[in-house]
C-alpha cells in the first residue's frame, strides 16, 4: 500500500503579503548598501527579527515598521503598501510634488489634466457628476436637471445593484467596504465608457477612494451637493430611514463628524451648490447655471449644454 502525502496548503493572502513586504525590505536595504546588521542597529530593532521580516515570516508591529522605514529613509506608508510596485518615475514625482504648497499642488494637477485628460472641457460638461452626503438632494435634483437638459439619470447605487444582482446591504454583509469601492469603480468605469452625456448621483462615500475620485474629476463637471447638517437628518428621516430617532444626538454628531472628514475631499469638485432654504426646483436652476458659467480659471467660456427630449436612463445616448 502507498504511502499518502499530505498536499502543501496554499500560502494565504497573509502569508503572500508578508513575503512581499520582506522582499521589498530586503530590496531597499541592498538599494542602500545596508547590511543587515547595520539596518537592524539603526532600527532598534534585533538582527533574528529583521531576518525573519525579510523572509517573509515576521508579522512585525507598525511601531517597529515604522522604526525600519526611518532607517531606510522611508515613511512607513510606503514600506507597507500593498499592490503593485510604483515606478520610478512615479516615486521620483511624488517626490516632487511632496514639498510644495497645497495651492502650488493644486496647479500642478491642472496643468496634468489639462495636458493628458482624455474628456475635452466640453465633454465633461455633458457628463455632470454630483457628490455629497446623502440627504442633500442629488437624487430629486439630479431627475429635475436630467429632464431639463434631456440625458439620461443614472444612481451609481441602483448601477452597483443592477450590476451585483445584490443590493448595497448585502454587499457590505458578505463582502465588506474593499469589494463594494471595487463595484463602485467598475460601475462608475461602465456608466461612462456606455453613456457620452448624463446626470449622476453618486454615493456619499465615493470620495474616499483617491482612484475613484480622481476618475470623477477628470471625466465628468463635479458638482458638491451639500446642505446644513440639520437639512441632511431631516430629509433622511423624510426617505424613510427613522434609525436617527434612536439617539438623534449621537446620530447628529455622527453625521457632523464625517461630513468633516469629508469636506476636503467633497470641495475637490470644481462647484458646489448649497440646497438649504431652496426648493428641488430653484437649486435645479441654479445647478444649471452653475454648469454654464464662464470658467474663470481657463480664461473662456465653457460650451453650453445641448438641451433635448428626454431620455430614459440607462439607455445608449
Amino acid at each position: 500500500m502507498g504511502m499518502a502525502f499530505a498536499r502543501p496548503k496554499p500560502p494565504s493572502d497573509t502569508d503572500a503579503y508578508l513575503h512581499r513586504l520582506g522582499e521589498r525590505v530586503r530590496v531597499l536595504r541592498h538599494q542602500r548598501g545596508m547590511t543587515r546588521k547595520a539596518l537592524a542597529q539603526h532600527a532598534k530593532v534585533s538582527e533574528r527579527y529583521l531576518a525573519q521580516l525579510e523572509g517573509g515570516k515576521g508579522n512585525m508591529s507598525i511601531v517597529l515598521l515604522r522604526r525600519i522605514g526611518r532607517a531606510l529613509g522611508l515613511p512607513v506608508t510606503q514600506l507597507v503598501h500593498d499592490g503593485v510596485e510604483p515606478t520610478l518615475d512615479l516615486v521620483l514625482l511624488s517626490q516632487f510634488l511632496e514639498p510644495l504648497s497645497p495651492a502650488a499642488l493644486a496647479d500642478a494637477r491642472d496643468l496634468l489634466l489639462r495636458h493628458f485628460s482624455e474628456p475635452s472641457e466640453a465633454a465633461q460638461r455633458q457628463r455632470i457628476a454630483l457628490i455629497g452626503l446623502r440627504g442633500g438632494g442629488k437624487s430629486t435634483i439630479g431627475t429635475l436637471l436630467a429632464q431639463r437638459l434631456g440625458v439620461p439619470f443614472i444612481e451609481l447605487d441602483r448601477e452597483i445593484e443592477r450590476r451585483s444582482g445584490a443590493s448595497l446591504s448585502e454587499i457590505f454583509e458578505m463582502f465588506g467596504q474593499e469589494m463594494f469601492h471595487r463595484a463602485e469603480r467598475e460601475a462608475l468605469d461602465d456608466v461612462l465608457r456606455r453613456h457620452p452625456r448624463f446626470v449622476l448621483a453618486t454615493g456619499g462615500s465615493i470620495v474616499t477612494e483617491p482612484g475613484t475620485l480622481e476618475l470623477l474629476l477628470a471625466s465628468c463637471f463635479t458638482v458638491w451637493v451639500r446642505a446644513e447638517p440639520e437639512e441632511h437628518m431631516k430629509r433622511v428621516m423624510a426617505q424613510g430611514d427613522l434609525r436617527p430617532m434612536a439617539n438623534s444626538t449621537r446620530a447628529m454628531d455622527d453625521l457632523i463628524a464625517i461630513l468633516k472628514s469629508r469636506e476636503p475631499l467633497y470641495a475637490k469638485a470644481p462647484a458646489q451648490l448649497s440646497t438649504t432654504g431652496r426648493t428641488p426646483e430653484q437649486s435645479a436652476i441654479e445647478l444649471l447655471r452653475l454648469i454654464e458659467l464662464p470658467d474663470n480659471r481657463m480664461g473662456r467660456r465653457s460650451a453650453p449644454l445641448s438641451v433635448r427630449e428626454p431620455a430614459a436612463a440607462g439607455t445608449e445616448e
